[in-house]
């Protein structure tokens, strides 16, 4: 069992930067790709980034060259630093931590890119 908890979410303006954390407790994160995922209202949620066990990441292209995904086995913790932050980013952010057999998700933080 795997526990998420992000934080880092709120209102930013247009060019704006956060850096949104995601805390596990229970297992450790190492044996898990971990994933961001993003949602707005009355549409699906779809994946921003991940990063798999071995360091290699991946991006939506929306958000190539102005989102880094990151983690931090040790501190089983995983992160999302957003650059250039457009009002089109605006939307529910989760973790996700997934292998051949698992899912877990956390509660969602909101960030809201207006000025």
């Amino acid at each position: 069992q795997v526990q998420l908890v992000e934080s880092g979410g709120g209102l930013v303006q247009p060019g704006g930067s956060l850096r949104l954390s995601c805390a596990a407790a229970g297992t450790g994160i190492s044996p898990y790709t971990m994933n961001w995922y993003r949602q707005v209202p009355g549409k699906e949620r779809e994946l921003v980034a991940d990063i798999d066990t071995h360091g290699t990441a991946s991006y939506e292209d929306s958000v190539k060259g102005r989102f880094t995904i990151s983690r931090d086995n040790a501190m089983n913790t995983l992160f999302l630093e957003m650059t250039n932050l457009k009002p089109e980013d605006t939307a529910v952010y989760y973790c996700q931590a997934s292998n051949w057999r698992e899912i877990y998700w956390g509660q969602g933080t909101q960030v809201i890119v207006s000025s």
